[in-house]
């Protein structure tokens, strides 16, 4: 059963729409051969995107509701053409290329698609699928423990302001979870202490170089942040030493952690839905499952999405080394 619907407002393409996006995106595959994102085939796309028609902008329109996320759907994906699921983001190759670039277009509509230098090898697409060796890591290539909700590459302050996992394969209903800071009921005086800038989030285990910089202190950040929008957070549990705080910062910290599982959803992806979540407003994880590693196991896109001119962080971010992590902007300001 398809819990999509249930758990997150959806935003369903249309024929001509569809047709519209994958004639692009056939387009470019056709040029280039592959995904492997180059400053040409960027380029490309950053062309194509900018002469969709009015419709497919109206579907990629900023988050407008207190969940913070909605489901994409429409989109198709044949189980057999695409082939067996990789056994990790590093084999992943082409796999699935025409869906990279469909992402790619879309992300690109949405706002300026982002990479990083140090994960996945710089591509802006990345292949989200159980790895052999990871399953108990706070990854995305883990399998057999509880995903941790959490903000996508929350200790640095370029991340990305939106998130999209396009469901490629997932016959066994595995859940992505999600939380919405908007949707929670903390005290005043919790959100005061949460605002405060206390702790560090570190690195996660993606991040290898980043977990060995040691070139300047760890910053501070805050967890909550009121912006003109509405409270925001920047939240990743598994990668903040909450042991270094006092016991009234951790109790609020925990109450927040609760307050987020109370209003979490599950939202299980079909093939060809694709979930666009924003990093500023939702936490997202992922449920237990056994992987098989077999070539059937659940299989995500992933892209990430800064949209110019937003202001839901503190300025005080901008100052902030990112532990030696640089992201790649896929068009020029």
């Amino acid at each position: 059963m398809n819990t999509a619907a249930a758990a997150a407002p959806v935003r369903q393409l249309d024929d001509r729409t569809l047709e519209e996006l994958r004639n692009a995106a056939v387009k470019i595959l056709d040029e280039f051969g592959t995904s492997a994102t180059s400053p040409q085939l960027l380029e490309r796309v950053a062309q194509m995107s900018d002469g969709f028609g009015e419709t497919l902008r109206h579907h990629c329109r900023p988050i407008d509701t207190a969940d913070g996320l909605f489901v994409l759907r429409g989109l198709e994906v044949d189980d057999d053409a695409v082939g067996p699921t990789p056994a990790g983001w590093a084999t992943a190759q082409d796999s699935g290329a025409l869906h990279d670039i469909t992402l790619l277009l879309l992300a690109s509509v949405m706002g300026n698609p982002i990479a990083w230098e140090g994960q996945q090898d710089g591509r802006f697409v990345h292949n989200i699928v159980p790895a052999p060796g990871h399953e108990t890591a706070q990854t995305g290539a883990s399998s057999s423990v509880l995903l941790s909700p959490h903000t996508e590459d929350a200790f640095h302050p370029g991340r990305a302001h939106l998130l999209m996992l396009g469901c490629m394969r997932n016959h066994d209903n595995i859940a992505t979870t999600a939380a919405s800071i908007r949707k929670v009921r903390l005290t005043d005086e919790d959100i005061d202490i949460l605002t405060r800038p206390t702790l560090p989030i570190l690195p996660d285990d993606a991040y290898a170089e980043a977990q060995g910089y040691t070139d300047q202190t760890p910053p501070a950040v805050p967890t909550l942040f009121a912006s003109e929008e509405g409270m925001t957070l920047r939240f990743d549990p598994a990668y903040t030493p909450l042991e270094e705080a006092d016991e009234t910062y951790r109790a609020a910290y925990r109450r927040l952690e609760d307050e987020l599982a109370r209003v979490s959803v599950a939202v299980s992806l079909d093939p060809g839905e694709i979930l666009v979540v924003d990093n500023d407003l939702v936490v997202h994880g992922r449920v237990p499952f056994q992987a098989r590693y077999d070539g059937t196991d659940r299989w995500l896109k992933r892209a990430s999405v800064r949209v110019p001119g937003r202001r839901t962080r503190p300025l005080a971010e901008a100052g902030e080394h990112g532990y030696g992590q640089a992201a790649l902007e896929a068009h020029a300001a």
